[in-house]
């Protein structure tokens, strides 16, 4: 009886979980640190990891410092990272955290809904992973390894 109802919350958490992989990128825009338009849309043919965080979550602030050596390494081929904080904090308060951190990546401020283009779930952090055409190709709830790394998204380039 236990395995069995542990079996349905699984199933059932995860139906909330994770977007539908091979969609289309949804029509995501965002203004990053300073002020400036991040659209999805400007980054056909790179593949692209959104990442939500925030400055409060262990996790992600664990998960940081890889994402930074990914975007220096990856980026000649094509990858793009956006950071978003959620839930949404202070301008301050990130701008403080990107520069103590050195994050080289682009940041932007998010909401409930913006996360919820993608995921229902209320885990952080949690990485969105879209192809070159666009198309949702993965999401990782949890802190990017770097097995899921080259198996979900070396493999774009």
């Amino acid at each position: 009886m236990k395995w069995g109802l542990l079996i349905v919350i699984v199933f059932w958490s995860s139906s909330f979980a994770t977007a539908q992989t091979g969609e289309q990128g949804k029509p995501l825009v965002l203004k990053d640190l300073n002020g400036r338009t991040i659209r999805l849309s400007n980054y056909k043919g790179r593949v692209v990891l959104i990442n939500f965080w925030a400055t409060w979550c262990a996790p992600c602030r664990a998960e940081i410092p890889e994402l930074i050596k990914l975007q220096k390494r990856y980026r000649p081929k094509g990858l793009r990272i956006i950071g978003v904080t959620y839930p949404p904090q202070s301008l301050r308060e990130v701008k403080r955290f990107r520069q103590k951190m050195k994050v080289n990546y682009s940041l932007a401020i998010g909401t409930k809904e913006t996360k919820s283009l993608f995921t229902k779930s209320e885990a952080l952090p949690v990485t969105v992973v879209i192809d070159r055409d666009g198309r949702v190709r993965a999401v990782i709830e949890g802190i990017l390894y770097p097995d899921e790394f080259d198996q979900k998204i070396k493999t774009l380039f």
